[in-house]
């Protein structure tokens, strides 16, 4: 790859990361106006199935549509891989950038929200997927940078076992009290030390990877 392309690419990505959460944010506008006047707040008003299942393909729809670009902004896997996590943690991001925005919305950054309904919902506070975020775009650019300069990437085991463990403990920490938004129930306290243990588990893998790209020959 030529070493001037990498900053446009990388900065296109984010440009899109930034336009989607926008769209995201938009359609959120709306669901609000319609689904709680009231404004956000647990517990939540009961959705048709149907309109349950638009929410879901809505979110399986916007999953494509990162990867789409990543797989034309990237050749190698590890480059798509890192070019989708800018663009999904970019998008992340400002979501609810736009949300404050328009809405005034979170009031702090440790408001609860609903964060995924794939396949269950994921309960958290905003603090939460932004800190998983952040250290995507560290990774991201990590990655594209190494291949940018010709070096391979090539996480070994403990690092990946790290990844894992972190993404883990931290998709347990949204979906251990599921339960309770089925039943229309307000959710227990946020486990916050899941969230500090993944974040560090998966910070450690990014640091471990990082002096371990090697040179092709």
């Amino acid at each position: 790859m030529n070493k001037n392309n990498l900053i446009p690419k990388l900065l296109w990505i984010t440009i899109f990361g930034i336009a989607m959460a926008y769209v995201e944010a938009a359609v959120v506008v709306y669901l609000r106006a319609i689904f709680r006047p009231e404004g956000f707040q647990f517990p939540m008003n009961t959705m048709t199935d149907f309109k349950i299942k638009v929410e879901v393909f809505r979110e399986a729809a916007t999953l494509f549509m990162l990867l789409s670009v990543a797989f034309l902004a990237g050749k190698k896997s590890w480059e798509k891989f890192a070019y989708f996590t800018l663009a999904f943690a970019v998008w992340d991001i400002f979501y609810y950038v736009w949300l404050k925005v328009l809405l005034d919305w979170p009031a702090s950054i440790f408001d609860r929200d609903i964060l995924f309904l794939i396949p269950v919902p994921w309960i958290g506070p905003v603090i939460a997927p932004v800190s998983v975020s952040l250290l995507l775009i560290v990774l991201s650019i990590m990655i594209a940078h190494s291949i940018n300069k010709g070096c391979d990437f090539k996480p070994t085991f403990i690092p990946k076992m790290l990844a894992l463990a972190g993404i883990a403990v931290i998709l347990y920490s949204f979906i251990c009290d599921t339960g309770a938004t089925l039943q229309r129930q307000i959710p227990k306290p946020y486990m916050y030390e899941l969230l500090i243990i993944g974040d560090g588990l998966f910070a450690a893998a990014i640091w471990i990877s990082c002096p371990r790209e090697r040179v092709k020959s």
